[in-house]
């Protein structure tokens, strides 16, 4: 069965001009639903991550501010959002949702996670509307309970996920490969272990066939035994803020490659949201939906 993270928690509301961006959460799961991929039996609702696991990858210090709402303005201004009591339950259990999920991966081949792919939160800071860093999260949790040797992150945003090649740059039981818009946020790029960055305006062609060439070797190079792929769908062409140029089709091979990959090589993955900023709310649903659709069709 494929299982599904999802919690009302995660359909938190923001003032009006950061709304947008967090609509996405309450309608995915409608539309899975209503078209008949899922049913209301394929959604679980996980619990907060305890602060035990949480410290397996921010800071104490951090965390203290976090918990204590004393981040100063310049660390709110570089998150992004106004912060609140709320705002920071949301993020622990959307990241205790990554971790389920890998466990539910384990056991099914996937499972998926309706929010997640906060890769912009480094280990003492969040950034880029990242608090908590759920793939670290979850990668530390599974390295500390011997649950997985080697873990590959399939980083597919348009942005480079620079909190986790951060986090991870001294961890080699954790592989971080990002595909993303060379001259696209973050200014400052970390270093992954592999970074692929593309021109602006890149199309399907060059963007897939770099995508075929690059997945098969990595994955006979890394051996992974779990894998986190990060779908966000801030590739597409109509994305406000992703200077990439897929096409919905695009977007939706691109996953069906990804996901072919972990069923064929018998590895479970894990899948996270990530971004999607389309003028049109629904041609971020439509895209964030043919994962869903993949991973139900592929694994299932």
């Amino acid at each position: 069965m494929l299982k599904i993270a999802y919690s009302p928690i995660y359909k938190y509301t923001l003032p009006e001009k950061h709304r947008f961006p967090m609509i996405k959460y309450e309608l995915i799961p409608e539309q899975l639903i209503y078209e008949g991929t899922i049913s209301e039996s394929n959604l679980f609702h996980p619990s907060p991550a305890t602060e035990e696991t949480i410290l397996l990858t921010h800071t104490p210090e951090y965390w203290t501010k976090l918990q204590t709402q004393d981040l100063n303005a310049k660390e709110i201004r570089k998150i992004g959002f106004p912060m609140s009591e709320q705002l920071i339950t949301r993020g622990t259990h959307i990241a205790q949702g990554t971790i389920e999920c890998a466990l539910y991966a384990q056991k099914f081949g996937i499972a998926m996670n309706i929010a997640g792919g906060t890769h912009h939160s480094f280990a003492d800071h969040g950034e880029g509307f990242c608090i908590f860093n759920d793939i670290a999260m979850a990668s530390n949790y599974f390295l500390r309970h011997g649950l997985a040797q080697q873990i590959l992150v399939i980083d597919l945003d348009v942005h480079q996920g620079n909190g986790t090649a951060k986090i991870f740059e001294n961890e080699p039981r954790v592989f971080t490969f990002s595909m993303h818009g060379a001259r696209n946020y973050p200014t400052k790029k970390e270093q992954s272990d592999l970074d692929i960055g593309l021109p602006d305006k890149t199309e399907d062609t060059l963007y897939l066939k770099q995508l075929r060439e690059t997945l098969p070797k990595l994955i006979d190079e890394v051996q992974p035994d779990l894998i986190f792929y990060l779908s966000g769908v801030d590739v597409l062409e109509t994305d406000k803020l992703g200077r990439l140029s897929l096409s919905m089709a695009g977007c939706k091979t691109r996953d069906e490659i990804v996901l072919k990959a972990c069923k064929q090589n018998e590895i479970p993955v894990a899948v996270s949201m990530g971004g999607g900023y389309s003028e049109r709310v629904a041609h971020i649903i439509e895209a964030h939906a043919n994962t869903f659709r993949l991973g139900q069709e592929i694994f299932f």
